[in-house]
């Protein structure tokens, strides 16, 4: 199977999250072809999320997995962390209330 760049499925997020006027941003372009990519959902109460797409084990399929949780600061340290450890990293940031993300849906899992 076709494996997507990271700038593909990057570009392809981004617009299923502006079809639901979901305000997201590329903070960190990581490398086009092969960089991981994280996604921080700022719930804008000073709190977020940070997810990271791993292979879960026992069903062997990818999944967008929790790296960290709490108050953003905490969370933006994840994410520096993060950093230091892999330049070719992505970040995106997505900004929603209600908590949307689009992880879950169909094609983006």
């Amino acid at each position: 199977m076709a494996r997507l760049t990271a700038r593909f499925w990057v570009d392809a997020y981004l617009a299923r999250l502006r079809m639901y006027d979901i305000p997201a941003f590329v903070v960190a372009h990581g490398d086009d072809t092969g960089g991981a990519v994280l996604v921080k959902l700022a719930t804008l109460d000073g709190n977020a999320v940070l997810f990271q797409r791993t292979f879960d084990l026992m069903s062997g399929e990818r999944v967008w997995a929790e790296l960290s949780k709490g108050a953003e600061r905490d969370v933006d340290e994840a994410v520096s962390r993060q950093r230091s450890f892999d330049p070719d990293l992505w970040v995106i940031e997505v900004e929603d209330r209600a908590g949307r993300h689009l992880l879950d849906q169909e094609g983006l899992a």
